[in-house]
């Protein structure tokens, strides 16, 4: 077996999910879940790259960028 590659140190986002997402659009509630939350005031480390940046901006009324 092939030895594991090291994990590049880059820039990442802690994200917290501050609003609940029940009374929202289909695609927001997607996000969500995309982006890794499973209940309200949960905190996830995401990778600082467009894509992730443009999943917080769709929904910024729902998250809180809390490091960068």
């Amino acid at each position: 077996m092939a030895p594991r590659a090291a994990k590049k140190k880059g820039k990442t986002l802690d994200i917290v999910q501050v609003r609940s997402g029940i009374c929202t659009p289909e695609n927001h509630k997607r996000t969500l879940k995309a982006l890794g939350f499973s209940r309200l005031n949960q905190k996830v480390t995401r990778p600082d790259n467009p894509a992730i940046r443009g999943m917080v901006d769709t929904i910024p009324h729902l998250v809180r960028i809390i490091s960068e």
